[in-house]
């Protein structure tokens, strides 16, 4: 059986917003999901909509609130400054602000930045996932969260030392749907469908010498002069080429680790799974929510056990 309520742990993003109650021992009581996202709120809208969220789930009116992604955005409810690599992903909590507007504790907590060497990157809520895979025992591991901007995480000693933004998704999105390719890749391609096309264009990019913009095109040209009868699949191509050319550029580290744990969970996983296999690593699969909710309740208890002792 659960408990009584010990937290609200909520991952509020750009498109949606997830909450859960639980215990102190991390078992949801209740859960929650809208798509009341960052991009469709003013700022004066969090606390109606939060509350409005924990009223339906029954939460004591004291309840504390411990929120993680782009409700910490310069742009979300306040903004939690980034915290800059090397960053421990153990001390977040320490970082975490609070937003005015409500009459219960509310902690949001920050995202990681990058500058070292000019790498400039960001991540927010990753790192939070990236927590809770701390809390399996995954301190020294390199990590690969799919979608749109994909991001590739290397974990040494508890730490995030570095990491990269990669924006294969949203590249497929604009070149099958905005370039000349759009003749070729059908709206409803399924990229799954062809297994072994996916993975003939991984193969090419992981070649020596590959260079993306120069065997793009190829893919019109083969949907023109393919005869009839042979297997085509546009939409796997791209996907494999795509995906290949980013896996490519992390192969170093994706060797010396051997393997990858992949935080996401869907068809795209699924494919990343395959490209890190033909590039020599070994995928594995972890839980995206199971690791936000991980890192959260971690965080939740950090911050409480160290206002108590204040």
């Amino acid at each position: 059986m659960t408990g009584s309520p010990f937290a609200a742990l909520v991952d509020w993003g750009t498109s949606n917003l997830r909450i859960w109650l639980v215990d102190s021992q991390g078992a949801v009581i209740g859960e929650r999901q809208s798509p009341e996202g960052m991009g469709s709120l003013e700022k004066a809208a969090y606390p109606a909509v939060l509350e409005g969220h924990l009223s339906a789930l029954g939460a004591p009116a004291d309840l504390p609130v411990v929120v993680a992604g782009m409700a910490g955005a310069r742009t979300g409810w306040r903004e939690a400054p980034y915290v800059e690599t090397p960053a421990p992903l153990v001390g977040l909590f320490q970082h975490a602000v609070q937003p005015e507007g409500v009459n219960r504790p509310v902690y949001i907590l920050p995202g990681v930045c990058q500058r070292e060497g000019g790498a400039f990157d960001v991540m927010r809520g990753e790192e939070t996932q990236l927590a809770g895979a701390l809390e399996q025992g995954l301190d020294n591991a390199l990590f690969c969260l799919p979608g749109t901007h994909s991001k590739w995480a290397l974990v040494e000693g508890g730490q995030v030392r570095r990491f990269s933004t990669v924006m294969t998704g949203e590249l497929f999105n604009l070149i099958s749907r905005q370039s000349i390719l759009r003749l070729s890749v059908p709206e409803d391609g399924d990229t799954e469908a062809d297994p072994d096309i996916f993975d003939a264009a991984v193969d090419q990019a992981l070649q020596p010498g590959f260079a993306l913009t120069s065997v793009l095109f190829s893919i019109r040209a083969e949907s023109l002069l393919a005869g009839q009868g042979a297997k085509v699949n546009p939409a796997a191509r791209l996907s494999g080429l795509l995906i290949g050319a980013e896996i490519a550029a992390i192969r170093e580290d994706l060797l010396r680790h051997g393997k990858a744990y992949l935080i996401g969970t869907g068809k795209l996983t699924r494919l990343y799974a395959r490209a890190i296999t033909k590039a020599g690593g070994e995928p594995v699969l972890l839980d995206g929510g199971l690791l936000v909710r991980r890192g959260l309740l971690a965080s939740a208890l950090s911050l409480f056990d160290h206002e108590f002792k204040d």
